[in-house]
């Protein structure tokens, strides 16, 4: 193998081309240490070293220190490795570490997703939330299933009544114009047909 281009990246990364091919991002610090210089050849033995050491446990690093602000799902974490250049090795390396603790865990971040946002969107949104986030739709299904089974998640009624009142709309002063903006309004917060309806006439409890 030959290192056919060594292209910076930042003040302190760089790219490395192996047979004019990306192969991975290196410090300055480890083209020294590795003795990794354009136009020479790579050993089998370094490069199997980068590969299977270094990048490996770089990318479980990475994935630590950014769950240590906030939860990810797993796709989150994906993107942001390979957002990172990390080979694709590398990222299923470090996907496989943190799941293997526990530190990311979908069906987990589903459950307390639905409960920290059951008070403000309704479960259409929250379903096209965690979607965006990566969490198949299979455990999204069984969150709301447990999250219901204990009298608990998105109250359609109660959300709906909520920005009524937000939105200070009267349903026995509103005219036909006013109810109908009200009622678009609703459904893009994803509140059901009949719920919206009844809001907007003024029969919710």
């Amino acid at each position: 193998m030959r290192v056919t281009r060594i292209e910076e990246l930042s003040r302190s990364r760089y790219k490395v081309y192996v047979d004019d091919s990306f192969a991975f991002v290196l410090y300055k610090g480890e083209l020294r240490l590795y003795g990794i210089r354009e136009d020479e050849e790579l050993t089998e033995q370094v490069y199997a070293q980068i590969m299977g050491e270094v990048l490996p446990k770089r990318a479980s690093l990475r994935c630590m220190n950014l769950l240590k602000s906030r939860a990810y799902t797993e796709s989150q974490l994906r993107r942001k490795l390979e957002e990172g250049l990390y080979p694709e090795e590398s990222i299923d390396a470090a996907i496989q570490y943190v799941k293997s603790y526990r530190y990311v865990d979908d069906a987990r971040f589903a459950r307390d997703y639905i409960v920290n946002q059951k008070e403000k969107k309704s479960r259409r949104v929250i379903e096209l939330d965690l979607a965006a986030k990566g969490v198949s739709k299979e455990l999204v299904e069984e969150a709301f299933s447990e999250i219901e089974e204990e009298g608990d998640g998105p109250d359609e009624e109660k959300l709906a009544l909520m920005w009524l009142s937000r939105r200070r709309f009267d349903p026995a002063t509103a005219d036909f114009s006013e109810k109908r903006r009200m009622a678009a309004f609703l459904y893009r917060k994803g509140i059901g047909g009949e719920t919206v309806r009844r809001a907007v006439e003024g029969r919710l409890d």
